[in-house]
């Protein structure tokens, strides 16, 4: 993703992992293959391969830089975590991509979490000693109160949920909480004037978009709010890892009633470069549209 100024505010893109990753067919409910596929024909070449009849898919950490602080929003799926296919792919390039910002984990401030589905909260800790500590020292690590509860009763009762699995809490957040570096925080929580959240909850128990607003000028880190353009034309269609697909589709239609035809940016973590873009409004559906600029 370019660098993209909001007011004050830049935001820029770790990206851990690019390229084609699931056929749509295997990742949405109710996807039906000869509906689709004029929309499909449509994409933009960014989004879908034709060769392998994949989505193209981005997992990225946005970094949001305030004239106050420093913030990671969604931290992928880090390393050491032993997570078998489809997830072992080569974590170096966020590594690098973190460095070639000019960071050093102690320079950040807060991480958010949207969500805490494995590829959003990997990079919370690593390995030292054998033990799971926080990776940024130095950090408040963002929780939606109603979702950290929601993943650890399930990793006390030994469930797994698709997104989940893993043993995900007990890796990417008890340790956080541990070291008291965790704040856990209502759907009305705002960080100063700049940062405030939107809770979007379906895809996970209480999702959460982070809204960035400076000088009059906004943009929302999107999450898994959705995960591909064809949702756009399809709004109600939600995804294999979703928690209540009902009502992830309702906040999907939610939020893109509210900013469909504004200037409102959308920073969806899923999308490849350039990433941001605009909600058009198009008959009973949306269009995707790029900000290429």
């Amino acid at each position: 993703m370019k660098r993209l100024q909001i007011g004050d505010v830049t935001i820029t893109s770790l990206v851990e992992r690019d390229g084609p990753w699931r056929r749509p067919e295997d990742f949405f409910l109710d996807y039906d293959s000869a509906e689709m596929a004029p929309h499909v024909a449509e994409l933009d070449p960014e989004v879908f391969d034709p060769a392998t009849g994949k989505m193209v898919i981005t997992y990225q950490t946005f970094v949001v830089r305030t004239p106050r602080h420093i913030i990671l929003v969604d931290t992928c799926t880090g390393e050491d975590k032993g997570y078998g296919p489809p997830m072992d792919f080569p974590k170096q390039p966020w590594m690098d991509a973190f460095k070639a910002e000019g960071l050093t984990p102690e320079d950040v401030d807060y991480v958010f979490c949207t969500h805490l589905h494995i590829d959003h909260s990997g990079w919370n800790t690593k390995l030292v000693d054998g033990r799971w500590v926080p990776t940024f020292p130095n950090a408040k690590y963002v929780f939606h109160k109603r979702e950290y509860a929601a993943w650890e009763a399930l990793a006390k009762e030994g469930v797994e949920r698709p997104g989940g699995a893993g043993g995900v809490w007990k890796l990417n957040c008890e340790p956080v909480m541990e070291a008291g570096q965790a704040l856990l925080v209502d759907d009305d929580y705002a960080l100063d004037d700049t940062i405030t959240l939107t809770p979007t909850p379906g895809h996970s128990p209480c999702h959460c978009c982070v809204n960035i607003t400076s000088r009059g000028q906004k943009a929302v880190v999107a999450g898994d709010l959705f995960h591909h353009a064809l949702q756009m034309r399809k709004p109600k269609m939600s995804t294999i890892f979703c928690w209540d697909p009902v009502a992830a589709a309702e906040s999907r239609d939610k939020v893109f009633q509210a900013v469909a035809d504004t200037p409102t940016l959308l920073l969806p973590i899923h999308f490849p470069s350039p990433t941001a873009g605009r909600v058009v409004r198009e008959g009973d559906a949306w269009r995707w549209t790029y900000k290429r600029d």
